[in-house]
């Protein structure tokens, strides 16, 4: 069953997220997954949405998507995620 990461990300530092956002495509591919959603345009249909970039990956499954995360490639570019910007980011089960 196919797992999504999903981030909404409030870029602080935006010099500096430029480095992150060159980088981190690579390492998705390399561990199977790829974007569905990069940023783009947003409009709100119900509720309110903070002022956040929005990012969806797909990976096979949960494994694979967890995998990404803690790869050794990905970790240090998450530390410079952190150090650019603030938000959340989880992963979620497919049907």
């Amino acid at each position: 069953m196919a797992a999504y990461i999903i981030g909404r990300i409030e870029v602080t530092d935006p010099e500096a997220y430029k480095e992150y956002i060159a980088k981190v495509p690579d390492t998705v591919q390399r561990h199977g997954g790829r974007y569905l959603v990069r940023g783009g345009a947003s409009e709100v249909l119900e509720g309110s949405m903070p002022d956040r970039r929005t990012v969806c990956l797909e990976f096979a499954d949960r494994e694979a998507a967890l995998g990404w995360y803690n790869s050794p490639e990905y970790v240090p570019l998450r530390e410079l995620r952190h150090a650019a910007s603030i938000g959340d980011l989880f992963v979620v089960d497919g049907v």
